[in-house]
């Protein structure tokens, strides 16, 4: 799936960016939280793969509420915003937009509590309500023990004032996946250009006081999905509470808040509520081209450099091969330590990224080899299977530093193209029955 055309809708004073992907049976609303911006979350991988699975079993709606990315502003002063509950405004204003009666409404962080008001106000719009990391009052009061005193709610302001599209926000939130310098690159880039520290701060703490839905919970008709991350800012009181308040709702509680971006987890949970059906029971074959890469002599340089300069020499060397991936089309499968898996749905645009690959890595001072071959495979959510896999590894292993390899099948491909070869002979693969016939890339 291509990423979709920006478009917008008009509410009050103000225009709401949103954007329509899929085909799927049902429509489904998702709300993101602080920081969303629509145009840019196409160019982070984790956020891309998330939204396109989700769009693989509804028509999806995203958008932007004011104040946030690409839809218009709103004051950077709490004391200026208008009242909370105009942000569900947005989210029928969208669904008209997008032509949609009736959708499945996801909400995530702060966005929930606007998908419970809207859902309790518009009971005939919202088939059905999930509810991702997210509460029904942050603060503190007494009758609501569980929430925040005026110190913490303080201290998280002040927090995202200082970090706002930092590294430092990054770890916070998303723990492992900060240890992925590109990852970390774009998000922190998406954060900054969908609000300013300044602003961030100014609704983020308008958020933390303000939101009450409580007294809308026992109004929401829907059937509610509940999910809790774990190691995250907010409590598992505040999603259990959740789970209790509403008619109709169900708690799932993951191990840590990174479980929200490992392949398939958060979105296994929706499909099976939204449809009743697991996605990952679903494989699909595909003919696509797969790139093996590997650094040549890794341990003998890590002794030579050392642990720090070798770990921030592999950190440009994982850089330098996303960004061409992204460049290449490409679709970053799995990392090896020392290499990547990908796949392509062309092979002769696999080979180019090669090439701009083991160039650009060679610059760094890296001998980087890479094996591409061209097969059917099994790919389940980002998961890639199947014996063409298994060639492309071998392949690559028998390729020399800085040499692309790549099997028969590659070769017969893009003939006619000005890609030239150098005849490498019939080899045998392990564990592949058979002899494969072999080409170099002619650099």
């Amino acid at each position: 799936m291509d990423a979709p055309e920006t478009q917008y809708v008009s509410v009050g004073e103000a225009d709401v960016a949103y954007q329509v992907l899929g085909h799927g049976p049902f429509d489904l609303l998702y709300c993101i939280g602080l920081g969303s911006h629509v145009e840019l979350l196409w160019d982070v991988p984790h956020a891309a793969d998330f939204f396109k699975r989700l769009a693989s079993f509804s028509r999806l709606i995203l958008f932007d509420r004011r104040g946030m990315g690409a839809s218009d502003p709103l004051p950077a002063d709490e004391n200026s915003l208008p009242p909370w509950e105009e942000w569900a405004e947005d989210m029928r204003a969208v669904l008209d937009a997008a032509g949609s009666k009736e959708a499945a409404v996801v909400g995530e962080q702060e966005a929930g509590a606007m998908a419970v008001l809207f859902a309790a106000t518009h009971p005939e719009r919202v088939r059905a309500l999930a509810l991702s990391g997210t509460t029904a009052r942050y603060r503190r009061a007494p009758d609501y023990p569980i929430g925040f005193d005026q110190a913490t709610v303080d201290l998280l302001v002040e927090f995202v004032r200082r970090f706002w599209g930092r590294r430092e926000m990054i770890e916070a939130v998303y723990g492992p996946l900060a240890d992925d310098s590109e990852f970390v690159r774009l998000l922190t880039r998406w954060h900054r250009s969908a609000v300013t520290p300044r602003t961030a701060a100014a609704q983020y703490r308008y958020i933390l006081e303000n939101i009450d839905v409580r007294d809308a919970l026992r109004y929401v008709q829907a059937p509610t999905l509940v999910l809790h991350y774990g190691k995250s800012v907010l409590p598992v009181s505040h999603s259990r509470f959740l789970a209790e308040s509403l008619p109709n709702a169900k708690l799932i509680e993951f191990d840590a808040f990174a479980d929200l971006n490992e392949p398939g987890k958060t979105e296994d949970a929706l499909a099976v509520f939204f449809t009743g059906e697991s996605r990952d029971l679903a494989i699909e074959r595909v003919l696509t081209t797969v790139l093996f890469t590997d650094i040549v002599r890794s341990t003998e340089n890590t002794a030579a450099l050392g642990d720090l300069r070798w770990r921030q020499l592999l950190d440009e060397h994982d850089g330098v091969i996303r960004e061409e991936l992204r460049h290449h089309r490409g679709r970053e499968i799995n990392t090896t330590g020392d290499g990547f898996v990908a796949s392509f749905d062309g092979p002769g645009r696999a080979i180019r990224c090669a090439q701009a690959i083991t160039a650009r890595t060679h610059t760094l001072g890296l001998d980087v080899r890479a094996g591409l071959h061209t097969g059917e495979c099994e790919m389940r959510g980002k998961d890639l299977g199947g014996l063409a896999v298994h060639i492309a590894a071998r392949v690559g292993a028998l390729a020399e530093p800085n040499e692309i390899l790549v099997s028969g099948t590659v070769r017969d491909l893009v003939m006619g193209s000005e890609i030239e070869f150098i005849d490498r002979g019939e080899r045998e693969l392990r564990g592949v029955p058979g002899t494969w016939k072999l080409f170099a890339i002619c650099r």
